[in-house]
C-alpha cells in the first residue's frame, strides 16, 4: 500500500513543481478529521489540530521565500503522499531540509 501511495504522489510532482511560488492550499478540516481519527487517545482535539495547522500555514507564508524551489517541491510531494497534506508536516520538512543544507554549507 505504501508503494502505491508513493507512486501516486509522484504523479503529482509536475503540478507540485509549478505551484511552489506560493504556499499550497490544503484542506485543514479534512486533514485534521483524518488525523484525529488516527490518533485517538493522545489528547489532541479537532480544534487544537486546526489551530496548529493554521499557525503553521501563517509561519510558512512568512518564510516561504527563504526555502529553495527543490525543497518546496520535494516537501509538498512528501506531505501529500498519504492523501492528507499537512502544513505542520510541510513546515517540519522544509525546516529539516534547510537545517541540513546549513550544516553542509549549501546555499538556497
Amino acid at each position: 500500500m505504501r508503494i502505491f501511495m508513493f507512486i501516486l504522489a509522484l504523479a503529482f510532482v509536475p503540478s507540485v513543481s509549478a505551484a511552489v511560488n506560493a504556499v499550497p492550499n490544503f484542506n485543514i478540516g479534512a486533514n485534521c478529521k483524518a488525523e484525529i481519527a488516527d490518533v485517538s487517545g493522545i489528547g489532541e482535539t479537532l480544534e487544537s489540530c486546526i489551530n496548529d495547522e493554521r499557525s503553521a500555514k501563517e509561519r510558512l507564508a512568512e518564510q516561504w521565500a527563504r526555502f529553495s524551489k527543490e525543497d518546496k517541491t520535494a516537501c509538498i510531494g512528501e506531505t501529500r503522499i498519504d492523501g492528507t497534506p499537512s502544513y505542520v508536516e510541510l513546515q517540519a520538512c522544509l525546516e529539516i531540509s534547510s537545517q541540513a543544507k546549513a550544516r553542509r554549507g549549501d546555499e538556497k
